[in-house]
């Protein structure tokens, strides 16, 4: 057993190092800042890292199994990727990196939910003690911590906007309301905010497709199905951090001296602390036995194997046919007009792994397999 501090309160998980320099891009004052070495510090980190890293290694010495990982290159490369992407820079055509760096940032920015989600009790749900575990954790400041990392909080910052940014440096401040409009109507998000009726029909719908014995609380069934979620999503962001920086490092073909991708691989420093609070929370969740309603039991194991067999299968078909048609859409909404149009969309196609069908329908190719 560690002899490591495990127990933290939540105003030491949201500490910050002290900055000798605040980060500000485009003239907005961004969470995180510089040490005397002017080193990059992410917010939040001067407890919260040690503490991650003192659960996990209490886990691991109490249960001596690995920690709950996926390899990367499970997800396919962006789309459009970097080559295709610096192919319509090329040609003049901005849009759709415009429309990929507000979707970004737009996505970060609903990060503020995890702290409205509703935990369960866990030392009633679970047979082993959670004390001095990162589950434990999880209501007292590392939700917290990952909601201002993704959509700041007060003045500063946080990803949402630091995204945004990067975007207006690169681009020249580009027109963007019209597109940001656009974009929430496609994730389903309309201008005003759902009702009670809506919020209690899906409640039932979610009740509905439950995958996880009917005693077991449904509040941890959703809590971890949100965090598997949000383990995915973060994973495969490292994509999506290579592309923006490869993609915003060519002075060529976009402004800003550099700051651009910079800002990037800040917010990629800070999203390294949600990958490791998430893989130990889930590890310390699989590593335990689950007690449903009806004092039946269940093996973390197989419960956690189901949520994440789902959160995989949605990851990697349904939001990335959702990834591929918001893409498209912009690419030919940007070309729209102009003689050459079809042309430039049927040689970007030609540079990467996506390939459209004959009734118009986009799938990864990879050699002669089509992956549906």
């Amino acid at each position: 057993m560690t002899t490591l501090q495990l127990e933290y309160e939540a105003d030491e998980l949201l500490a910050d190092h002290s900055f000798a320099e605040p980060l500000v891009v485009d003239g907005q004052r961004c969470h995180g800042g510089f040490d005397e070495d002017g080193a990059y510090r992410s917010p939040r980190t001067r407890l919260r890292v040690p503490a991650i890293e003192a659960w996990e290694a209490e886990r691991a010495a109490t249960f001596g199994t690995p920690l709950l990982d996926v390899p990367l290159e499970t997800w396919p490369e962006p789309f459009p990727n970097v080559t295709q992407t610096k192919f319509l820079l090329r040609h003049g055509v901005t849009g759709p990196t415009v429309a990929q760096l507000t979707r970004i940032g737009t996505v970060e920015g609903f990060g503020s939910l995890l702290r409205t989600l509703p935990l369960p009790d866990f030392r009633r749900c679970l047979a082993e003690d959670v004390t001095g575990t990162a589950i434990d954790h999880l209501g007292r400041g590392l939700f917290e911590a990952h909601a201002r990392d993704e959509a700041g909080f007060g003045e500063q910052a946080g990803h949402d906007r630091m995204w945004f940014a990067a975007r207006d440096v690169a681009f020249g401040h580009p027109p963007v309301e019209d597109l940001r409009a656009r974009m929430l109507a496609r994730m389903g998000i309309g201008p005003k905010p759902k009702s009670e009726a809506h919020l209690v029909e899906a409640r039932r719908a979610a009740l509905a497709a439950r995958v996880l014995p009917s005693d077991v609380d449904f509040d941890l069934e959703t809590v971890v199905a949100r965090m598997i979620g949000l383990l995915l999503i973060e994973l495969s962001a490292f994509h999506t951090f290579a592309w923006a920086q490869a993609v915003l490092s060519d002075s060529d073909l976009v402004a800003g001296d550099g700051e651009p991708p910079r800002v990037v691989g800040y917010i990629r420093a800070d999203e390294t602390p949600h990958v490791s609070y998430l893989r130990t929370a889930l590890s310390e969740l699989r590593d335990r036995t689950w007690v449903g309603s009806s004092g039946a039991t269940y093996a973390g194991t197989e419960m956690v194997s189901l949520l994440w067999d789902r959160a995989l299968s949605d990851s990697l078909v349904l939001r990335r046919q959702e990834n591929l048609r918001f893409a498209m859409a912009e690419i030919e909404l940007a070309v729209a007009g102009r003689a050459d149009g079809d042309d430039l969309v049927e040689e970007l196609l030609s540079l990467g792994e996506v390939a459209r069908l004959p009734d118009g329908s986009l799938v990864d190719a990879t050699g002669d397999h089509l992956l549906g």
